[in-house]
């Protein structure tokens, strides 16, 4: 490890202007390549006290062994630069974007003298017009089987198209009317290539057009009748359109653009792009991405731009192209942009309308390709048993914890307090054994408090079924029975239920963990082992997974253990807490809006859900309910007179101190079968 001092520039020598930098090992290879406005001002970022710097900056400059940089004119050029270096040198603490998959293309390759349409993959080639990326080629083929009726442009290859000129054959498409078989010379060459242009012209956009130029035709064939001419443009008419139906209309300006947004955790990000050409999306793409640098989302978002529009020019760049952040110097990107375009080029970030809500859509496909991709590595053999192993070694178990529990603490703004539990057995999700939990012990907001009565009480049911089964023969302490928590059997309604099961099947909180984690730091690990301690469990593993910046707290250690970013066993223990807090704030929203929503009958004591309805079916409204008499509630199938007496009791003293008056008409509202207004 290297002292960045003993490589440091001397004072003055570094130059206070626009250029690109880069780091070196003792190896003399380039592990870091950035740019800035200020060569003096961003490298005198990097050599600042050590304990200042982010963990990722930390670990870059102590592993390089010099520094250098080259002066540019402006910001345009260092962008460029940059670009040029990160591509030929590979840092590897520089983000780079990896496309997982090699998308497909429909090309035209307009380089030929007579061009064909073909689906193509992987390197651009010159004098090729691509369309997409599309995410399979089976919709390239479809598109392109209904569009061929219209522009019969070729499609078979070269071998094909020599062979039917050497025996003056076409090929099948060329008698079925799908290709206008310039390999035997039905068409001229410049014929057949005004067909290539208009095809492209259609796939660019400009689809009104030729459907405006068909259906006059149409009209005036049907008018000198030549029905069958007619009905073959009608059908011509009716195959391009359903080519437009296949990518939805969604910008009605017939606008060019690209939307580009970005989902990311402390360690991965993934970045979508939607391609919209004419107001319809004709291509989409995504990356996922380690985040070896300490970058933000306006870092992200420059990067992803590089990447995508480092090797295009002209139409290939949009007009516009809309991010969730801006790069941290926009106006030197848009320019990089149009000056790649030929023109100008706004970037900038949707505020509201359609392409605000296409950017919803865009987002929430980053966030399920992040969660796909974390999926995929969690759900491999190989790298699930390397992740138990990399957890055991960091956190000095015996073993490798083959069932781990995770609890997470979720409330909104101290009410409606909850917490979860997930289990993972092999480093897979076993949703059987989810268990959730109201906090009955105290009111308000503790997390700390809230996380040692969840492991009490999930420990305490655990000491209960070993004692039921006779696994438990000393007594924990404290001596005596195992006391009921505050909130106990609030887990699950079968539960009191369970301790007279026995079918062989193992209960519910009968397995203890080899790891419990719990999602936080210091303060909540020491409150899941104090839990633990004061039942007298000695046996399981106890750590905490912090957000901030994924460290993982251990009891009664003041410094944590930092995994390395590529740990596997750090995805995996993300993925678990990930699953926490999703189960607990699911929950916590469903009690929410189950409060929210809470009618006056839910005051009535012994009043299950079925009678509510029934009551509400037989009157058709609270409101005409609590106008009725006891003996006319009793009349109802199921409810004695006793309930009748409770239900009203009940609709009386929550009855509206006035009705609901609609401000704008004057109406007086009508309460709804919930005893809302509406």
């Amino acid at each position: 490890m290297a002292d960045p001092s003993s490589y440091r520039p001397k004072p003055g020598q570094i130059p206070d202007s626009p250029g690109v930098y880069k780091f070196r090992d003792e190896h003399r290879r380039v592990i870091y390549v950035g740019k800035a406005k200020s060569l003096r001002q961003r490298l005198a970022n990097y050599f600042q006290d050590l304990s200042g710097l982010h963990p990722r900056t930390r670990t870059m400059v102590t592993t390089a062994a010099s520094v250098e940089w080259t002066v540019v004119s402006t910001e345009v050029e260092a962008l460029q630069l940059e670009y040029s270096w990160i591509k030929e040198f590979d840092p590897r603490f520089n983000v780079k974007y990896r496309d997982d998959k090699s998308y497909p293309y429909l090309a035209v390759t307009l380089n030929e003298e007579f061009p064909r349409v073909q689906v193509m993959r992987g390197a651009k080639k010159k004098g090729v017009r691509y369309f997409g990326p599309y995410g399979h080629a089976w919709a390239i083929r479809e598109t392109v089987d209904l569009m061929l009726r219209v522009f019969p442009v070729r499609t078979c290859s070269a071998g094909v198209f020599k062979n039917a000129a050497r025996t003056g054959r076409p090929c099948l498409l060329g008698y079925i009317g799908k290709c206008s078989a310039p390999c035997v010379g039905r068409v001229t060459p410049e014929e057949h290539r005004e067909l290539a242009d208009d095809f492209c012209d259609f796939m660019a956009g400009r689809t009104g057009t030729y459907i405006r130029r068909l259906e006059k035709d149409m009209m005036a064939a049907a008018e000198e009748m030549e029905y069958e001419r007619a009905a073959r443009l009608r059908d011509d008419v009716e195959a391009l359109k359903r080519a437009m139906e296949k990518s939805a209309v969604v910008l009605a300006d017939a606008t060019d653009a690209d939307l580009i947004a970005v989902a990311e955790d402390e360690l991965e990000a993934a970045v979508q792009i939607f391609h919209v050409r004419g107001g319809r999306v004709r291509g989409q793409r995504g990356w996922v991405t380690d985040k070896v640098e300490n970058v933000d989302t306006s870092g992200l978002v420059e990067h992803a731009l590089q990447q995508l529009y480092g090797e295009e020019s002209g139409d290939a760049v949009p007009k516009e192209v809309l991010v969730p952040a801006l790069p941290e110097d926009p106006e030197a990107v848009s320019q990089w942009l149009a000056d790649r375009r030929g023109s100008q080029v706004s970037l900038r970030i949707p505020q509201r309308g359609d392409k605000k809500d296409l950017m919803v859509t865009v987002q929430r496909n980053a966030q399920q390709a992040l969660g796909l991709h974390k999926t995929k590595r969690a759900s491999d053999l190989t790298t699930r048993s390397r992740a138990l192993e990399e957890i055991a070694g960091a956190l000095d178990l015996d073993t490798a914890p083959l069932r781990i529990e995770c609890f997470d603490i979720s409330h909104l703004q101290g009410d409606d307090v909850v917490a979860s539990m997930v289990v993972f057995e092999d480093g897979l999700a076993r949703k059987g054994e989810y268990r959730r939990f109201q906090i009955k012990g105290f009111e308000g907001q503790d997390d700390v408090r809230s996380m040692h009565e969840v492991i009490s009480r999930r420990f305490r049911r655990y000491l209960q079924e070993k004692e039921r089964t006779g696994e438990w023969e000393e007594t924990p302490a404290p001596t005596g029975p195992v006391p009921a928590a505050p909130g106990e059997g609030h887990e699950d309604p079968r539960a009191a239920d369970e301790s007279r099961e026995d079918d062989g099947r193992p209960k519910r909180f009968a397995y203890p963990p080899q790891l419990l984690v719990v999602d936080g730091g210091q303060p909540q690990v020491a409150a899941a082992k104090r839990a633990l301690d004061e039942l007298g469990i000695d046996d399981i593993a106890v750590c905490g997974l912090a957000k901030r910046l994924e460290e993982v707290w251990l009891p009664d250690d003041d410094d944590p253990v930092v995994l390395p970013r590529s740990s596997e066993g750090l995805y995996l223990l993300q993925r678990v807490r990930d699953e926490a807090h999703r189960f607990a704030i699911t929950y916590q929203r469903a009690k929410r809006a189950k409060r929210i929503r809470a009618s006056p009958l839910d005051a009535v004591p012994g009043l299950g859900d079925t009678r509510k309805q029934a009551l509400i079916k037989h009157f058709g409204s609270v409101k005409k309910l609590r106008q009725a008499t006891i003996e006319e509630i009793c009349e109802v199938p199921g409810i004695g007179r006793r309930t009748a007496e409770s239900v009203a009791v009940a609709l009386a003293a929550a009855a509206p101190a006035a009705p609901a008056v609609n401000t704008a008409t004057g109406e007086i509202m009508e309460e709804d079968d919930g005893g809302s207004t509406t």
